[in-house]
Parts: structure tokens; C-alpha cells; sequence
């Protein structure tokens, strides 16, 4: 799969984005991506493993691989721009 066909699917960088930190567990990361649906969940992370920036430690959970974090540092400016567009973020409010 490409890279932009990864991209466009729904929930992929929200996916991305939830595992910028620690490992999470499928339900963690269910639950930290407003309840997901299991099935579109695991499609995403198949996905995300196939496209080498996800991987899976048992006992620890998903997380980002090296290129999974190149990935999310390309991405993060568009995923600002998807909360803002959203309404997700107010950025009326100044800064500092």
C-alpha cells in the first residue's frame, strides 16, 4: 500500500498521533481514539505494522518505530490543522 493510500484512511494519523508516547495496548489506544471500532482499529494497525511504522512488543503494546517517528513529525503540522479545522483547538487564544 502507498504511503498517501495509508494516509487518506480514516483514522491512520490519529492512530499515529495517540502512539507519540509510551506503548499502548489495543484497548488503550481504543479508547484514546474515542472508542474506535475494534475491527477499523486493527485494519489500521495492520496497516500501520505493514508499513513499518508500527510495531507490537507483547506485554507492552503498540508503538511507533523509528520511522513511525519521522512519520508523525512530517504529519504533525496536518494534524494541527485537521484539530483546528475541526474546531478542536481554539487558536484565537495568543500564545505565551
Amino acid at each position: 500500500m502507498a504511503l498517501l493510500d495509508l494516509i487518506g484512511r480514516r483514522w491512520t494519523l490519529r492512530v499515529v498521533w495517540e502512539l507519540r508516547g509510551e506503548p499502548l495496548t489495543a484497548r488503550a489506544l481504543r479508547a484514546a481514539c474515542d472508542e474506535v471500532s475494534p475491527t477499523v482499529l486493527q485494519a489500521r494497525l495492520g496497516e500501520l505494522r505493514a508499513a513499518a511504522l508500527v510495531d507490537h512488543t507483547p506485554g507492552q503494546g503498540y508503538g511507533l518505530t523509528a520511522q513511525g517517528r519521522e512519520f508523525l513529525e512530517a504529519f504533525m503540522p496536518l494534524y494541527g490543522f485537521a484539530e483546528r479545522w475541526a474546531g478542536a483547538v481554539d487558536d484565537t487564544t495568543p500564545a505565551g
